[in-house]
């Protein structure tokens, strides 16, 4: 029988052709980096997996400079705008109940995610918080290089592939954003949606779901699409695991306990990401005549960039 210490010299073999593939992959890729957003510490408005409630309204959204308020203007003073983008079509023909579900959001968030986040923010410290962000941007690799593929950017697909080997295995699993701080790797992110509207689909009508926040209905289902795309939904956690031609490595009798590590999961997330964007937010509220106005231009701003990028 072979021990253990038979088979190192494979392992080294394995993690030398790894290494080897990751220097390529850089080489390949760095030279020839997108530009654009690089990706954050923490997820913006955009993204599949974001801060909910009024954490929607990111603060990556805000301008660097404020816009100057023409105090004879009629329309209400919009902190998310940036000049140029005012042309955006807002299509909200369920804006009554949109608006009651905005308000749901804003209770909630103000007297349970916000409170919690604070009590979050003690206890684990600042650069945990960034490195339990960056985890789970890298969890989502998948999706993101899946969709660069599809939109025929194979310059950010091999951009992922490279940022994912480099932090899972330098980063500590995703940890440490290695690939963006030391080989400069960033792209801009890519998903269903985004997918979606390159091929000419319209976003439809704005949504303003409870507990998830702003979407479209294209954005709501390029959703759906990421979380199919992601094989750990499907190969790990049960999201996908009661249809049965979907291959798990999760036995029925551990479901419950994947349905846990799930739910919990999720709600680190959130909490994570509003602890993260605490003192962002100060002032927003009081300083802006039409809140839910100026969130659900910032999201549609924010996602027609990011098409055309």
């Amino acid at each position: 029988m072979k021990t253990i210490a038979a088979y190192r010299p494979a392992c080294f073999r394995r993690c030398e052709y790894g290494l080897v593939l990751a220097v390529l992959l850089i080489m390949l890729s760095g030279c020839v980096t997108q530009k654009g957003s690089p990706s954050s510490l923490a997820p913006t408005i955009e993204q599949s997996a974001r801060p909910v409630l009024l954490a929607d309204a990111n603060p990556k959204a805000l301008p660097s400079e404020a816009p100057v308020h023409d105090a004879s203007s009629e329309e209400p003073l919009d902190p998310f705008s940036k000049p140029g983008e005012e042309g955006i079509e807002e299509y909200d023909p369920w804006e009554p109940l949109n608006t009651k579900f905005f308000e749901f959001n804003r209770q909630l968030d103000r007297w349970v995610l916000k409170p919690v986040a604070k009590g979050y923010n003690f206890i684990v410290p600042n650069v945990v918080q960034v490195g339990i962000s960056n985890i789970f941007y890298n969890s989502r690799a998948t999706p993101r290089f899946l969709n660069n593929m599809f939109q025929g950017k194979f310059t950010g697909a091999g951009i992922e592939v490279g940022r994912f080997l480099i932090n899972t295995t330098v980063g500590i699993g995703g940890f440490f954003d290695v690939a963006q701080h030391y080989f400069k790797l960033t792209t801009p992110e890519e998903d269903t949606g985004q997918t979606l509207g390159f091929y000419g689909v319209p976003p439809g009508p704005y949504l303003m779901i409870p507990i998830l926040g702003p979407y479209t209905v294209r954005d709501l289902a390029g959703y759906a699409g990421d979380i199919a795309l992601n094989p750990i939904y499907w190969l790990i956690l049960p999201t996908m695991h009661n249809i049965d031609s979907i291959p798990t490595v999760v036995s029925i009798d551990e479901r419950a306990a994947t349905y846990a590590i799930s739910i919990g999961a999720r709600a680190t997330e959130v909490v994570n990401e509003r602890s993260l964007n605490l003192e962002k937010f100060q002032g927003v509220e009081e300083s802006t005549l039409d809140l839910y106005a100026a969130v659900r231009n910032a999201y549609l701003q924010k996602r027609a960039k990011a098409i055309r990028e």
